[in-house]
């Protein structure tokens, strides 16, 4: 298969033929899972650990397809490669005291979550009802939280694991508690520095209560990890390190309990265990080890998959399930059917702002030979792509090391290139931030490019939800911060940061598709500190950016509209620059401004509005209102978060009500 940059054909070698599509389409209907009732009656039985274990697995692994077909998104890939090992662990391994008190076990990456939920459920450590509620509020986050019962620490940032567990054990051993520490980690994140920073002090303290787990499935969240980051003899390098090393299959169940057996006899070092095992195990197609060479990424990695790969893949594992049942004696295995949820597509007059992004880098680079792309193994997400297709010897890939990220781009920058570092909102703006900071100082231009920024999606949970990143980054001197509210003010933003801007940008991208009801008037430029009035109105104005919350501000002025209520809506994309003047004309004449951070409303843009009135001087300075966030967000659905934190049209309408009407 050739190499293929649409997220849409990277699965066409799949296909199957339109007779077998139609077969499977008209088949189903519906989702199923094993109940809880199966689990128990498996546990009853006398059988071999390896093969109890190994079906225990394969029924996790439909439940776990099952919560994410629920949800419309999750891990498949790594929950998947990494079901043995978890499997294995708990119901082999994990020891319990006379109080009741368990050893620790935690994924470091966090990716294979669901997975992780599955055998939570299947042993009661939380309620079977929940298997329907993975990425809904109140139900399962869609990266591993300390508020759900079994989960020892919040994962999902990478990197963290080891750290967290000598942390845990040092309390142990203070509490004189003997415990041990099993910790999960995945191949691409040995890219994050924290990780080999945390195994010198593990090794020269001795620290034998802890056993690590590699799950080298040898792809990371884009590609192949060869590719990014080659880990060489693995083995040698962590030995070198002063750990112990065994190297395994991690779907040889024999060969997990032997390793284990022999880690336990190590007390004086850690021990790391390197099992080698297949992204997607268990799904013949989704297997990452029938993926052509060549191709550029795996496809399971994140998402649902659709009706008709459900159909194959579930008919698959619940096939193999009912013959290892029956090996081990058990009757015919019981499934339970439940509807396909349906999913709404995006209308086709939706936004998408990444995808813009991704056409106006190209077409700044055409003109730009100087312009340079990094990135931090987000190619997909982050809309790079046809840029990496075009411009391959000015693409880096760096992989999932976002301090490295940059850093080189500040050495390109230092030698006369326009670099464009790309991540996540949320992980770009934080884990570097020294590293931009040191950027800033050299007076260098750096375009940064965040995207997946603000409360939405809420889905993966609050490690991916960056609502921090204006004020981690504001004060950064000589880095103006934008949000686009629209693809052609993506355009904008992306021409304005490589042709006109004096000093470095951060472009802050919403990942969602949003259909807006407003548009940009025609007398509209890009203009450092200025927005645009999107709709007239006296009694109020409200100040925002973004697709995803000022369609939320639009639907508020329609509700207030109705009650004789005039709101005023401003886009303003600059996230740290507000120009005097314009704000007071854009509030002049108007009572009450509200802001609307998406983002927490300390360090937002509102109280950059806030401050700059001040400054105004202005003889009737409206009151000021902040809208934003102010907990930790939740995780959920678009509709049941920006409810729960107020943010929603409803709630912004019942805020301005009362602030017009003096309550």
């Amino acid at each position: 298969m050739p190499n293929d940059y649409s997220p849409r054909a990277k699965r066409n070698y799949l296909s199957l033929t339109n007779t077998d599509r139609l077969f499977w389409r008209n088949r189903v209907s519906d989702l199923v899972y094993v109940p809880k009732s199966e689990f128990e009656r498996l546990e009853s039985i006398a059988a071999d650990k390896a093969a109890e274990s190994a079906l225990f697995a394969n029924l996790c692994r439909i439940n776990t397809l099952y919560m994410i077909m629920q949800a419309g998104s999750g891990h498949i890939g790594s929950s998947f490669s990494s079901l043995d090992i978890v499997s294995w662990l708990y119901l082999n391994e994990m020891s319990r005291d006379s109080e009741g008190a368990a050893d620790i076990y935690f994924s470091s990456k966090g990716h294979d979550v669901p997975g992780l939920y599955s055998v939570l459920l299947a042993l009661g450590v939380l309620p079977f009802d929940k298997i329907h509620q993975l990425r809904r509020r109140d139900g399962l986050p869609g990266h591993p939280d300390i508020h759900t019962p079994g989960i020892e620490t919040n994962t999902g940032s990478l990197g963290m694991g080891i750290s967290r567990a000598k942390g845990m054990l040092k309390a142990a051993a203070l509490d004189e508690e003997e415990k041990r520490a099993y910790v999960l980690t995945g191949d691409g994140e040995l890219q994050e520095g924290q990780f080999w920073e945390s195994l010198v002090s593990a090794a020269n303290t001795g620290l034998g209560q802890l056993t690590v787990i590699i799950d080298h499935n040898k792809i990371q969240s884009d590609t192949w990890v060869e590719r990014v980051c080659d880990l060489g003899d693995l083995a040698t390098k962590l030995q070198a390190y002063g750990w112990y090393v065994e190297r395994i299959d991690g779907h040889d169940l024999a060969a997990l309990e032997s390793a284990l057996e022999r880690c336990h006899g190590i007390n004086d070092r850690p021990q790391i265990i390197i099992a080698d095992t297949i992204k997607g195990r268990g799904v013949s197609f989704m297997e990452s080890s029938v993926m052509p060479n060549e191709m550029r990424l795996y496809p399971y990695h994140s998402g649902a998959p659709d009706a008709v790969e459900y159909g194959r893949a579930v008919d698959e594992l619940v096939t193999k399930a009912q013959k290892a049942a029956q090996v081990l004696g058990m009757d015919s295995l019981e499934t339970v059917e439940a509807p396909l949820p349906p999913r709404a597509a995006p209308a086709e007059t939706a936004q998408h702002l990444v995808a813009a992004y991704g056409e106006a880098l190209v077409a700044a680079a055409e003109h730009h030979p100087e312009l340079v792309v990094l990135d931090a193994d987000l190619a997909l997400d982050c809309g790079l792509l046809e840029f990496e297709k075009r411009f391959p010897e000015r693409f880096i890939e760096c992989g999932i090391a976002e301090q490295d990220v940059v850093s080189q781009a500040g050495g390109l920058a230092l030698k006369g290139k326009l670099p464009v570092a790309h991540s996540f909102a949320c992980f770009l703006s934080t884990r570097p931030n020294e590293q931009i900071y040191n950027n800033a100082s050299e007076c260098t231009r750096v375009i940064y490019v965040g995207s997946l920024a603000g409360v939405l999606p809420a889905g993966p949970g609050h490690s991916h939800q960056s609502v921090r990143d204006i004020a981690a980054l504001s004060g950064t001197p000589g880095l103006a911060l934008v949000s686009p509210s629209c693809e052609a003010e993506v355009a904008m933003a992306v021409k304005h940061a490589v042709a006109s801007a004096a000093g470095s940008a951060y472009l802050r991208l919403e990942s969602i598709p949003v259909e807006i009801a407003y548009r940009m008037p025609e007398s509209y430029s890009f203009k450092e500190g200025c927005g645009a009035t999107l709709r007239a109105g006296d009694d109020a104005v409200l100040i925002g950016y973004g697709p995803t919350l000022l369609m939320q501000a639009w639907e508020a002025a329609e509700i207030l509209s109705k009650e004789g209520i005039g709101l005023r809506v401003i886009n303003l994309p600059w996230l740290n620059r507000v120009e005097s003047e314009w704000l007071a004309e854009a509030v002049a004449g108007v009572p009450v401004l509200v802001t609307l951070d998406n983002h927490y409303i300390a360090g937002g843009q509102g109280q950059q509005v806030a401050a700059a009135l001040w400054q105004c001087a202005l003889s009737e300075p409206p009151e000021v209102y902040h809208l934003g966030l102010t907990e930790i967000p939740h995780c959920g659905t678009p509709a049941e978060v920006l409810a729960a934190h107020g943010l929603d049209a409803a709630s912004i309408a019942d805020t301005v009500r009362g602030a017009v009407q003096g309550g």
